[in-house]
């Protein structure tokens, strides 16, 4: 029994170690999809949707660790960052424009698995995710959207505060790295939400 339980443990554990690789090397394959935009130095990406994706679905505690490990794999000079001519390579990256971003990932992805974290409800014995049944309540999808709400937000605002200590202007680090973004951020909302509702339940249970 007691060799079974160890076998059952350092399979989660094995577990738990492929989800924070996979979730890092999801966000680095992310950062290679990249749009200029006009009147700003900072490109769109899909790494914020790939970042609140890793979050919600791993959990607050292995989410983080997955973005540590990507801005580790940064930071050391793996081609994990968006490319770009224009930015320091590296942990050079971490002091850029774009600096404040990559910073603020492992919060954003922590405060969507926290705030996605398994809920109890009245009468119910186990815990209840978004889209852990068929029919998923108007209350879980809310609490699923404002998640990712305030991830992206904790995004923005590690992107606006290394902004403002480059430009020492709010208002022209807002028109840089905030005010763009704000349409496609309501796409990611879109598609996110659903995602997260669907497959959040399923991937903690494997965890």
């Amino acid at each position: 029994m007691t060799d079974l339980a160890l076998g059952v443990r350092r399979a989660a554990w094995g577990a738990r170690v492929l989800a924070v690789v996979l979730g890092a090397v999801l966000v680095a394959l992310a950062a290679q999809v990249s749009i200029p935009l006009p009147g700003t130095p900072v490109p769109m990406t899909l790494q914020p949707m790939a970042v609140l994706l890793v979050g919600g679905l791993l959990g607050a505690r292995l989410g983080a660790l997955s973005m540590i490990r990507y801005l580790a794999m940064g930071a050391a000079g793996l081609p994990v960052f968006t490319p770009s001519p224009l930015l320091l390579p590296g942990i050079g990256r971490l002091f850029g424009q774009t600096g404040g971003y990559l910073l603020a990932y492992p919060i954003a992805a922590y405060a969507v698995g926290a705030l996605l974290t398994p809920g109890r409800r009245p009468g119910e014995n186990p815990p209840v995710t978004p889209g852990h049944r068929p029919g998923v309540s108007r209350t879980e999808w809310v609490r699923t959207a404002l998640a990712v709400l305030t991830g992206l937000v904790l995004i923005h605002l590690g992107g606006l505060a290394q902004l403002l200590i480059l430009t020492g202007n709010l208002s022209a680090a807002a028109r840089f790295g905030t005010l763009p973004f704000l349409l496609g951020d309501l796409v990611k909302i879109a598609v996110l939400v659903p995602v997260l509702a669907k497959l959040t339940p399923t991937i903690r249970a494997r965890l």
